[in-house]
Order: structure tokens, then sequence, then C-alpha cells
């Protein structure tokens, strides 16, 4: 699987599990507005209810080593 955003990989595994996002929301035990605001990008979300997300599919949140690339453009 290519590098998704976090909104991405939500959204696809989601997709991929076959539940909508009221039933992420109750599986996961995070509210519906939630799953929707991470899923729209929102740029400033709970990093431990991002992870009861992510563990339903066998994901945490992590360290990710930048792109050098992009690391001189900055």
């Amino acid at each position: 699987m290519e590098r998704l955003s976090l909104k991405e990989y939500v959204k696809f595994k989601r997709k991929e599990t076959g539940l909508t996002q009221l039933e992420l929301s109750e599986k996961s035990g995070v509210g519906l507005r939630f799953i929707r605001e991470l899923e729209q990008g929102k740029t400033t979300l709970r990093m431990d209810k991002v992870n009861q997300i992510l563990v339903l599919f066998g994901s945490e949140l992590g360290v990710v080593e930048l792109d050098r690339t992009y690391l001189k453009s900055l």
C-alpha cells in the first residue's frame, strides 16, 4: 500500500471493512463528529481518540521519517 495521509488511511480501511462512519464510531467508542472531522482532514485531533480508531485496523500512530526533499524546502 502506498503511503496515505491519516484521513485517507482511515477512510480506506473503513470502506475496506464495510463500515459506515456511524458503525466505526460505535465500534471505536469515539463520536460520529470526530470520525467525520478526521476523514475531512481536520488538522487538530486528539491522538488518543485517533488511536482508538486505528487499533480496530491493527495500527497505531507513530513517527514517520519525512522525505529529505521536503525538509530542504523548509
